[in-house]
């Protein structure tokens, strides 16, 4: 295939690959109760044909396991690293204790080729997570190494049967239809929007089947996990309404009016649908001028369950005290098009020459990447408001690690972790450090996090 006729992800004359649920399988469990996940090389096919990438995966599946517990439940996984690299595991959304937070040079060091590290917390909140590898992660995530995390409200409002997990990833493939694995890490990617692909997954297939009960409520948790790809969905399109963002729900289900609803690298979105028997439809993406199919969905018998939509328990999160808040600015700067006159990394000013050789071409506050001291620090239980400010000539998806926090607009926005700033425009985000740690703070763009918008903040 000549990837050159792509314009973005060649998915309309792709086949449908079968019912998608059923690749979505369990870790092994060891005789102690862990989880274990296997880091290590397997091959799959990416593309419509039946050619063979070689990918980094946990338990050999692309996506990795699908664990699921419920809120308040322990986590307890074994990480087994059968690389030939030092990886290591972040838990993406999860208001984790520091130690297992998976940052290499931050929270832990990485898991040596052949050795392992057992990772185990309690998952405090309900909601759609992820788990990701978090060692140059621009580089093992880009091959396929994560997987998601589905943390169940005490009561589950929906069948089992009705609850659906999508991890959306875009590959980058070659003529011969292969993972492109020459471009990654490549300086132009760093510097402009990230490591776009051209061809679209769903649980690791092109344009999947599932099927969904008809009469009663449906959930579709949508994971992004690209590297750098805004996706962008439609909800009124299939009758959808948005239930939750980043594992946390909204006060009532949210129907999105007139534009498409962005989902950046790192962000979910949980919908729900309540389709009626035989009215199938189909999931598209439609960030291009011609809406693309991704995902079809059957609709079948009518289920047991009453036809209501219901409202999701919220979880327990401290609201920031604004008025005693400590206020914390993050400018970011650099990149193609952007400034890149100012840019200290390692405590030198770099200069034209410098950038090729170090590939740090972004900065927070005119600092490219983690330094010995943090961007602040504050006491545990500490209110704390960082306003944002993309001065670049690109988007940012800005995650931060061990909390949630507001979107400060208007009369308050919605919980996240990982909030979109288009390019020239600004955004506050509120909330309480109250998990004591070192935490990083950096773009989801993977890429722009290893090219210097990466920082760290300290909660005494």
């Amino acid at each position: 295939m000549n990837t050159t006729r792509r314009s973005f992800f060649g998915l309309v004359g792709g086949s449908a690959a079968g019912l998608a649920l059923p690749s979505m399988f369990t870790a092994a469990r060891a005789e102690d109760g862990f989880l274990v996940l296997t880091a290590g090389r397997s091959r799959h096919a990416l593309g419509e044909s039946d050619a063979q990438s070689e990918v980094w995966t946990y338990n050999a599946g692309l996506p990795g396991p699908e664990i699921r517990v419920r809120r308040g439940e322990w986590v307890r996984v074994r990480l087994v690293n059968d690389l030939d690299v030092p990886t290591s595991i972040h838990w993406h959304g999860i208001r984790i204790a520091n130690a297992m937070d998976g940052v290499t040079g931050l929270t832990q060091e990485p898991v040596p080729p052949g050795e392992t590290f057992e990772y185990d917390f309690i998952a405090p909140d309900a909601g759609t997570y992820w788990y990701h590898a978090h060692t140059r992660s621009w580089n093992q995530v880009a091959r396929g190494l994560y997987g998601p995390l589905i943390v169940e409200e005490m009561a589950n409002p929906f069948d089992r049967r009705n609850d659906v997990t999508l991890v959306l990833d875009d590959w980058r493939l070659d003529e011969n239809d292969v993972l492109d694995v020459a471009s990654i890490g490549s300086l132009r990617d760093w510097s402009h929007a990230g490591r776009l692909g051209n061809w679209l997954t769903v649980n690791g297939r092109s344009r999947p089947d599932f099927s969904l009960r008809g009469g009663e409520p449906g959930r579709i948790r949508l994971i992004n996990a690209s590297n750098a790809r805004i996706l962008e969905i439609d909800p009124n399109r299939i009758g959808a309404r948005v239930l939750a963002y980043d594992g946390q729900p909204l006060r009532n289900p949210l129907t999105v009016n007139g534009r498409s609803l962005p989902i950046g690298p790192a962000q979910r979105v949980d919908l729900v649908v309540m389709p009626e028997a035989g009215a199938d439809f189909v999931l598209e993406e439609m960030s291009q001028d011609q809406p693309l199919p991704f995902a079809r969905f059957s609709v079948k018998e009518s289920g047991t369950r009453a036809g209501t939509i219901p409202t999701l328990p919220s979880n327990d999160l401290p609201e920031p005290d604004l008025e005693t808040a400590q206020t914390v600015q993050l400018v970011m700067t650099g990149g193609a098009m952007g400034r890149l006159d100012d840019i200290v990394y390692e405590g030198r000013k770099q200069e034209r020459e410098d950038f090729r050789r170090t590939g740090q071409v972004w900065a927070f506050n005119g600092v490219a990447n983690r330094t010995e001291t943090p961007l602040f620090s504050v006491q545990r239980g500490q209110s704390v408001i960082v306003e944002m400010e993309n001065d670049t000539a690109w988007p940012h998806a800005i995650h931060t690690h061990g909390h949630h926090f507001r979107v400060l607009t208007g009369e308050g926005g919605p919980w996240r972790d990982t909030v979109l700033i288009d390019p020239r425009q600004s955004a506050r985000i509120g909330f309480v450090a109250d998990n004591p740690g070192k935490w990083l703070l950096h773009c989801h763009m993977l890429e722009h996090a290893a090219a210097g918008m990466n920082t760290w903040f300290e909660v005494l």
